[in-house]
């Protein structure tokens, strides 16, 4: 970096713990967990606010950018 650099960094800091929960209710979901998904909806409550909430989905679009792994055939037949 030079004196005259133009490079800010104005990136907004992230509510990791809100990421993290993010995470967890995508992989709950993905597998169907629904006691999981109430118990981490729960524990975010509705009233975050607008940031918190854009940083739970941060962390739900980082686990569903994942694509699932596919499932073999049941060849026990």
């Amino acid at each position: 970096m030079g004196i005259f650099s133009r490079k800010s960094n104005s990136e907004p800091a992230r509510d990791e713990e809100m990421v993290e929960l993010g995470r967890e209710y995508a992989i709950a979901r993905r597998h169907r967990d629904t006691r999981a998904m109430n118990r981490i909806m729960r524990q975010v409550g509705n009233d975050k606010d607008v940031k918190d909430l854009s940083d739970f989905r941060a962390g739900q679009e980082s686990y569903d950018s994942i694509p699932p792994i596919p499932r073999g055939r049941n060849r026990r037949r």
